[in-house]
């Protein structure tokens, strides 16, 4: 039996109150889904800027009304102190998630990123740590590591932030470090490489590549690539970003205060991710008979990003749990019906 299947048995006749940020964004409204059905108490917070309260009513309907009613949702924003603190109230484990998230989006609005990712972030590590939680897990990403030409992507090693997010989400994990340092208050940050599965969005000019792609597919609508289609990327399913954040969150104190890549540990193209997208479709009854349309690469971009993944294996129990290939099939059914 897994780590990650110990722990949810554990989870099972033990509860305990867990906060997450972020809640009815993608990633966050699938942690809490995992979190109610195994009978645990969550408060959520989110200030819907990217999160949509249709993700928390599906999250409704998947788990039963004994579960839901553990539930406790805050409207609000981390950029406040103030609502910080009272969703830390009586907390053990925080998993913020809250941020917001997208290259382009930071270049195109720095200030809006800096906000929500480091004043925020830096609300939310001060108030966990007022209220002496458990644990306190957060959301890092894979842009920290920049250009440092290096694959698989090994956590000590980074190079220079591409884009005014991934300077934030560095910014997070100094802060994260400085806290141990000077009040010895531990954290875990998991560097997500392109998190994909039910509830992502896939509309707007900051859509994820895969929602945003099969959505296109299914109105018949032309698909662009940037570049030549080369560029490539370690494709993460959702349930192994929800597993990583668990594992995270109850992991021994050995493991903390570190980062970890959560991820497959291999990389697509973005040819061959068309044609993986293009042929599950077609497995579901839908044709896609157009072909892509190249353009100029995007700024910001890392070129090529794989993660080792043997870090989060031998600390943390990580096991992911789907590949690309199995991520999109298990998913595919939520795109088309929610399309």
């Amino acid at each position: 039996m897994s780590k990650y299947s110990k722990l949810l048995q554990t989870l099972k006749s033990n509860q305990h109150t867990w906060l997450v940020t972020g809640v009815a964004g993608f990633i966050g409204s699938n942690i809490l889904e995992e979190l109610l059905n195994y009978k645990q108490k969550v408060i959520g917070l989110d200030n819907f800027s990217t999160g949509y309260k249709k993700n928390l009513k599906e999250v409704q309907t998947n788990v039963n009304k004994n579960s839901w009613k553990k539930f406790d949702f805050i409207e609000g924003d981390i950029s406040s102190y103030e609502t910080c603190m009272d969703a830390c109230k009586g907390v053990d484990y925080v998993l913020h998630q809250g941020a917001l998230g997208s290259v382009p989006r930071s270049i195109e609005d720095p200030i809006a990123t800096n906000n929500s990712n480091i004043v925020g972030f830096l609300n939310m590590l001060v108030a966990a740590k007022n209220s002496n939680v458990k644990s306190f897990t957060y959301a890092a990403s894979s842009s920290t590591y920049g250009d440092h030409p290096a694959l698989p992507k090994v956590e000590e090693n980074i190079g220079q932030p591409l884009s005014p997010y991934a300077v934030t989400k560095f910014v997070n994990e100094l802060y994260a470090d400085v806290f141990y340092r000077s009040y010895g208050f531990k954290s875990i940050g998991l560097r997500y490489f392109n998190v994909f599965g039910k509830r992502q969005d896939p509309n707007g000019a900051y859509a994820a590549v895969i929602p945003k792609w099969i959505a296109s597919m299914i109105d018949n609508s032309e698909i662009f690539i940037n570049g030549d289609g080369e560029t490539s990327r370690d494709f993460c399913y959702v349930d192994n970003a929800v597993q990583a954040n668990l594992l995270a969150a109850t992991s021994s104190e050995k493991a903390q205060n570190q980062v970890y890549n959560v991820a497959v540990g291999d990389r697509t193209s973005l040819n061959d991710l068309f044609l993986i997208l293009k042929n599950n479709l077609v497995d579901n009854g839908k044709d896609y008979l157009s072909v892509p349309c190249y353009r100029e690469f995007r700024a910001g971009d890392v070129r090529h990003s794989q993660a080792d993944i043997t870090k989060a294996k031998k600390l943390l129990g990580y096991i992911p749990s789907h590949d690309l290939v199995k991520g999109i099939s298990d998913a595919m059914p939520w795109y088309i019906k929610n399309n």
